[in-house]
């Protein structure tokens, strides 16, 4: 089991959400919150004196809906929304637009693909094709052709997806903001997550002194990773 190197006192807990504290689902609206899940985040986030964070690709909204009452501060988006704590107001960041013409051909596509999806953001959007592996060539060739840089986006390899975020928005970025602002500043970040837009975030822990975990790199899922967060919750697994 892995031993956090500090005490709770001293530590910031900043977590992704699908596929790290819940199993991904075949959909987005589609995951389930395991039962023990919401305690746990619960007793963490008093031990951490609030300093507890989820730090995810969905909006704020999806999150509240999905563990309501529970993180002290969200970044939605990858940080292109941020809420620092819950009194707060969401900073949102004024980013581009998705150019109508890739959201219809983007629809388009994924109706030729039953079981294919676009998720639409408000900085963005994510095909999936989870459901339909055949999709992502599909996917592929359709977002090869866009210029993409100078609209103010790069394309991002996901699970089973393939998103359009906006430049210079990661979650790197957005454990930082949220790492200067109370109850987190002074403390240690610990992040984990479990895809490849997660790394950023395992990075700019790792740089601040933290530390940062993957899935399946350091913990083999994500029941896994919640038995282990469940012990800490309980006290285990904390230095001194």
């Amino acid at each position: 089991m892995i031993q956090v190197p500090f005490s709770p006192s001293r530590a910031a807990l900043l977590l992704d959400f699908d596929g790290t504290l819940v199993d991904i689902a075949p959909t987005p609206e589609a995951v389930r919150v395991p039962d023990g899940l919401t305690a746990d985040l619960q007793r963490l986030r008093d031990m951490l004196d609030g300093a507890l964070a989820i730090i995810t690709g969905r909006p704020i909204a999806q999150i509240d809906h999905f563990l309501p009452g529970i993180p002290y501060a969200v970044a939605g988006e990858h940080g292109v929304a941020v809420r620092p704590a819950p009194d707060q107001e969401v900073r949102q960041r004024v980013l581009p637009l998705v150019p109508a013409d890739w959201t219809a051909k983007s629809e388009e596509l994924a109706v030729r693909y039953p079981g294919a999806s676009i998720e639409h953001k408000k900085a963005g959007m994510v095909l999936h094709y989870r459901r339909v592996p055949e999709a992502e060539s599909a996917f592929r060739e359709l977002t090869s052709v866009w210029p993409v840089e100078s609209h103010g986006f790069h394309l991002q390899d996901a699970q089973m997806a393939i998103e359009l975020r906006p430049l210079g928005i990661d979650k790197g970025k957005a454990l930082e903001e949220l790492m200067a602002e109370p109850p987190f500043r002074g403390r240690l970040p610990l992040f984990a997550g479990d895809d490849v837009t997660d790394r950023d975030g395992v990075r700019a822990a790792r740089q601040m002194g933290g530390e940062g975990w993957l899935i399946p790199d350091d913990f083999p899922d994500a029941a896994t990773f919640r038995r282990w967060l469940h012990d800490l919750s309980e006290g285990r697994g904390w230095g001194a």
